[in-house]
């Protein structure tokens, strides 16, 4: 037999070898596994937050959270904070954040909000890289007020 026929012989013969090793139950139930274990893990880690927190939470969970010793974090402008914000929170605007982490407790929960809930998720995403236990809250400080939620200021 030539050397070319011989060659395109084993590449078909690898081919078919491969295939049919691929059709086999047994590994494709191992494939199946091994793809469910990894799901499974990622779904675990949460997407990077191993705070243990969901990565938003309501106004009513943030508002439970805020009675407990929940640290949380306003992340407006000093403006929108003179105009109104929830009591006993603290101040640190959003492009400050970054270089003032070394302000906020490493040791407690910290909930991040803002006007309407944007600007709370890119704080929060600058605390996780950080490895603080942060979430943000969905619906900002306006579904805070709108629900009766203690305010300092005028409301909105």
């Amino acid at each position: 037999m030539p050397r070319n026929s011989q060659r395109k012989n084993r590449s078909i013969k690898t081919r078919s070898g491969l295939s049919a090793f691929l059709r086999r139950p047994a590994v494709q139930i191992a494939i199946l596994a091994v793809v469910a274990i990894i799901v499974y893990l990622m779904a675990v880690s949460g997407g990077g937050n191993s705070s243990g927190l969901a990565s938003e939470i309501s106004v009513d969970q943030a508002y439970q959270m805020y009675q407990g010793s929940t640290f949380v974090l306003d992340v407006r402008t000093q403006e929108e904070w003179n105009e109104y914000h929830a009591p006993n929170t603290t101040l640190i605007p959003l492009d400050q954040l970054q270089s003032r982490l070394g302000e906020l407790p490493k040791d407690r929960q910290i909930v991040v909000v803002c006007r309407s809930g944007n600007r709370s998720q890119q704080g929060r995403d600058i605390l996780l890289s950080a490895g603080f236990q942060a979430t943000s809250m969905a619906g900002g400080l306006k579904e805070w007020s709108a629900k009766g939620y203690p305010i300092e200021g005028t409301r909105p």
